[in-house]
């Protein structure tokens, strides 16, 4: 056997297994262009749908807390419920026609007001379509209800096996209601975009950033797969106490409903830190009631009237021009001004004569005020301005708060000639009582909250904490604006004075026999059109601004009201809103212990109205009564959970009840006034009361669909 290599059949062999890679190499290279060139769109779109780059992320919004951690503003989930009849194959529909009944009947008790025979109808519809997405209810439903329709038959099971499944969606919900709306802010759901107020200036902050994800098909699935994780907004605590706003809102809306005003405004503010506790905002809407459409007490630029007069006696004082002992002339109670009438309140009554100084903040004479700064002030009105300049009156505060305003007082200015471009003659008496000027709300409380701050005026504060994953992440300390707005001597005599003007001035009826009070009335005309003063169609701007205790002052505050026609009095009308706002905070920090008003024939366990028994479990639990409950709920977290009280001898049992869904009449019997108004108007229902104590009585039956614009009459008895 030869071992000598065949030379002349190995080669051809070779060549032939070399010929054939190189076709095969050529036909891949031919396919590979073919597919990248002329196939390239198609393999693209394949590609689309089976996965899917650089998917956002929502983050959740953080919340907006009240000072006390209670949530004013929060993104909650809400789903829409759908159904896919193609899922689960077979099996799943034996079990489908088996308990369809019972699924519609489910559906029924959680939405009545569909029947379980038109949750048939619907459903079988759907199934006869074997539709992947048919829609079980129309509209969005919360947490609690997307659960309750879980548990039932087929819903249940997995999505794979059963088809049930939602669709995700953040609302912002506002536990509080209407409660310091305009202050808090809103948004555009649809586009979780912010539309004003704390929400959009601390839009940055609130939405967080969103993530990334790729959503790729795997094995006939879709499955996310999550690059970036989204980082969710952080909370911001705000100032506002809910307790106090609650109270300014009533107050306010009391005393407009009985003197038919068309504009409110109320501001308490923390003398020492400025934390604005409470800010109401309350215009007449055209069926009677008030809202709040706009944040007047930051943007309002109106001739703050007879309250600037404490600003123009202060530059007097502490320029030394004039002292406490100063007397001046009123006359008959009309004054000729360089031809223009200047009148006191009291004019047809023969004026005030002459008198002190302190006596024309005290009566609030416009003409003993505008005749001192006029006498003094006349020749040099710059000195004035730049006197109203040094204790802060002019100050732009820079708010945090979209829209608002900075007060315009202008300053006298002269052309090359030494003429006045800008100044009459009458613009300083005018000016020194309020008049030809603008001063929105919040400046001029800026101003009265110096003066019970012993001189140190800080800024308005409505944001203390910025708050992530129970983490402070930063804080807003108090800023001063000026340490002292004047000399020492100055604010003494000021303070005495605004004191006076309470206890025997015009300002008696913000007054209190438990604690003294500090602050000045206002009573200005406000042109009502184009025509201005001159037709003698005017509206009043009445004011009370002040502090308490004026001893030791914790708050000052401010109303304002806007109101057509006479009586019009700024004393007696803002002044009573002051009163009681200024009783009722006192009176919530008088701390009593429960111990005391126990003794052997004390009854232990109060009665209990139906209602929010989320706040009357929190009530009792502090009070140490035991409470029989089956939910679970936190009143910090500020949703309510309605339901009826049953009171036993040793402890209140409280049981959640149905609510029939946002869109009909809930059953508010036995509920007190606050509970059941609450729970109506949120679902647009107007309310009318008659009587007081516990709901005996409504006029819309319970499970009524509501319609737009209706009227549910109660009658409330003890």
């Amino acid at each position: 056997m030869s071992n000598q290599f065949d030379r002349k059949k190995m080669v051809p062999r070779f060549k032939v297994i070399a010929f054939v890679m190189v076709f095969i190499g050529l036909v891949i290279q031919f396919r590979v262009l073919y597919i990248g060139i002329v196939e390239k769109s198609f393999w693209e779109k394949v590609a689309a749908r089976l996965k899917k780059d650089s998917v956002d992320i929502p983050p959740i919004r953080g919340n907006i807390l009240s000072t006390d951690g209670r949530l004013m503003a929060s993104s909650l989930p809400e789903y829409k419920l759908y159904m896919d009849f193609k899922a689960g194959g077979e099996k799943k529909d034996s079990i489908w026609k088996l308990k369809e009944d019972s699924i519609c009947e489910g559906l029924h008790h959680i939405f009545p007001t569909k029947t379980a025979a038109e949750f048939k109808h619907d459903l079988e519809e759907g199934h006869k379509k074997m539709s992947q997405n048919w829609p079980i209810w129309g509209r969005r439903v919360s947490y609690s209800t997307y659960s309750q329709v879980k548990k039932l038959p087929v819903f249940k099971m997995s999505q794979n096996s059963g088809g049930f499944h939602v669709e995700q969606f953040n609302s912002r919900q506002r536990p509080f209601g209407t409660l310091a709306q305009r202050t808090v802010g809103d948004m555009f759901g649809a586009k979780d975009t912010a539309r004003f107020g704390l929400e959009l200036s601390y839009d940055s902050i609130l939405r967080g950033k969103p993530g990334k994800k790729n959503r790729q098909k795997i094995m006939n699935k879709y499955q996310d797969i999550t690059i970036i994780d989204p980082d969710n907004g952080a909370d911001i605590v705000t100032t506002i106490d809910v307790n106090i706003q609650d109270l300014a809102e009533r107050a306010l809306i009391d005393e407009l409903k009985e003197i038919n005003g068309n504009v409110g405004v109320a501001i308490v503010m923390e003398v020492k830190t400025g934390d604005v506790k409470a800010i109401v905002n309350m215009s007449k809407c055209e069926n009677g009631e008030y809202a709040e459409l706009k944040n007047d007490a930051v943007s309002d630029l109106l001739e703050p009237g007879s309250v600037f007069k404490t600003a123009s006696i202060m530059v007097a004082l502490d320029d030394g021009v004039v002292d406490t002992t100063y007397r001046v002339d009123t006359g008959c109670g009309i004054w000729d001004m360089y031809g223009a009438k200047m009148r006191d309140h009291n004019w047809h009554r023969g004026g005030y004569g002459e008198i002190s100084l302190p006596r024309t903040l005290e009566v609030s004479s416009n003409i003993g005020v505008s005749r001192i700064i006029d006498k003094f002030y006349a020749k040099n009105p710059e000195k004035f301005v730049e006197g109203l300049d040094r204790i802060g009156i002019r100050t732009d505060l820079q708010l945090p708060i979209v829209g608002a305003a900075a007060p315009r007082i202008r300053m006298p200015e002269k052309n090359k000639h030494g003429q006045y471009t800008n100044w009459s003659k009458t613009a300083l008496p005018w000016m020194s009582i309020g008049y030809e000027t603008q001063v929105p709300p919040i400046s001029t409380l800026t101003f009265y909250n110096a003066i019970a701050n012993g001189g140190k005026m800080v800024r308005p504060k409505f944001v203390k904490q910025v708050v992530k994953d129970g983490q402070v992440i930063k804080t807003y300390p108090t800023e001063v604006i000026k340490q002292s707005i004047c000399k020492e001597k100055t604010l003494h005599e000021i303070q005495t004075i605004l004191e006076h003007v309470v206890s025997q001035g015009l300002g008696k009826r913000a007054g209190s026999k438990s604690f003294k009070v500090a602050g000045k009335t206002g009573t200005a005309q406000i042109s009502k059109g184009a025509g201005g003063y001159k037709t003698g169609s005017v509206n009043y701007l009445l004011s009370f601004a002040g502090y308490f205790p004026a001893d030791a002052p914790r708050y000052s505050c401010i109303v304002c009201i806007q109101k057509s026609g006479l009586p019009a009095s700024g004393g007696t009308m803002s002044g009573a809103v002051f009163h009681n706002i200024a009783e009722g905070i006192m009176a919530q920090n008088v701390k009593l212990d429960v111990q005391d008003a126990r003794d052997t024939s004390s009854v232990l366990v109060p009665d209990v109205k139906n209602g929010n028994i989320v706040a009357a479990d929190y009530v009792l639990s502090h009070l140490g009564i035991n409470t029989n409950k089956s939910w679970n709920g936190d009143y910090l977290s500020g949703n309510p959970i309605w339901g009826k009280a049953r009171k036993g001898e040793t402890s209140v049992s409280l049981a959640k009840v149905s609510d029939y869904g946002n869109r009909t009449v809930p059953d508010v019997m036995g509920m007190g006034a606050r509970d059941a108004v609450f729970l109506l108007e949120s679902r647009g229902v107007k309310v009318r009361l008659q009587g007081r104590g516990r709901v005996v009585e409504q006029s819309l039956p319970v499970g009524h669909v509501i319609n737009r614009g209706e009227t549910c009459s109660l009658k409330l008895e003890i």
